[in-house]
């Protein structure tokens, strides 16, 4: 089922299935991808609890092995609606017998919209109801237009972060588990990233150590983007490779995915979030639209 929310700049529509935000329209205009199966069917998928790919598709953690798809379970579970207001909605998940079947947790996730004039809040709340430690990593992967509007080239558009910098790149395979081998990633400027096509032909750029920050202009036009991460230490920048897809994903990121070869022990992967018995974790990025 879908849902919307609007303020006097924004109107968004989001889905119970995923908790993704399906629609951005300011003044009657389209700011997000709209989901196209050609080159890549979702819009703005929550990915929890895990980023990226496990090798093999599975885990340890207590002696046991797990199986998980990519990017986790959440972007596929029916979430129910818990409070809805004009320009806020709250969605929330908990854990049911399949969901533990693949990963061995008690939990709550929420994920909250609010508008704020032309920004949009995106919030999520997770609360441990085991009584153990719970390991997890969570993120956004929303999909922009591009371009922006009519006339205009995806070659006319650049990537701007908010502060200089020279983030480094984060190693991945050919088939996209880390490899270890990181590198510095100049900016042009130390904050420009000009986008074509063939910057995806090897899948996805990875940043971190980057601005908290970068938005999606063009000098050719005001319509702009503006994605902000400010707790989340990794950046992903995606499209499908070698193609012509006319959208980019900005996706920022609490952790990586599993290096190539290896069955990860879930409790000793350092980029995983570690929250203890009860404990609440809440981390807030947000879009901005102009």
């Amino acid at each position: 089922m879908d849902h919307v929310i609007s303020n006097q700049y924004l109107r968004l529509v989001l889905s119970d299935r995923g908790a993704e935000l399906r629609s951005v329209k300011k003044d009657g205009r389209e700011y997000l991808w709209e989901g196209d199966p050609q080159y890549w069917g979702e819009r703005s998928p929550l990915l929890f609890p895990y980023v990226g790919r496990f090798t093999e598709g599975k885990y340890r953690l207590g002696g046991s092995v797990y199986e998980m798809g990519i990017h986790g379970f959440a972007r596929h579970r029916l979430y129910e609606v818990v409070c809805r207001e004009e320009d806020k909605i709250v969605f929330e998940l908990r854990d049911d017998t399949e969901t533990y079947r693949m990963y061995p947790f008690h939990f709550t996730l929420q994920v909250i919209y609010g508008l704020q004039g032309e920004h949009i809040a995106v919030i999520y709340r997770v609360a441990n109801c085991s009584q153990e430690t719970m390991y997890f990593g969570i993120g956004g992967h929303p999909g922009f237009r591009v371009p922006l509007e009519e006339g205009l080239r995806f070659s006319d558009y650049y990537l701007e972060f908010s502060g200089e910098g020279c983030p480094e790149r984060i190693g991945h395979t050919p088939a996209c588990f880390l490899s270890g081998r990181d590198e510095r990633f100049p900016l042009e400027d130390g904050r420009i990233l000009r986008l074509s096509h063939e910057m995806f032909d090897d899948d996805a750029i990875v940043l971190r150590n980057m601005a908290d920050a970068v938005t999606l202009k063009s000098d050719r036009s005001m319509r702009q983007v503006k994605v902000s991460y400010p707790d989340m230490p990794y950046l992903g920048i995606w499209h499908a490779p070698r193609t012509d897809a006319p959208y980019i994903c900005i996706e920022p990121w609490t952790s990586l995915p599993s290096r190539q070869g290896i069955v990860e022990e879930f409790k000793y992967k350092s980029d995983l979030i570690r929250l203890a018995p009860g404990g609440q974790y809440v981390n807030t990025w947000g879009i901005t639209i102009r």
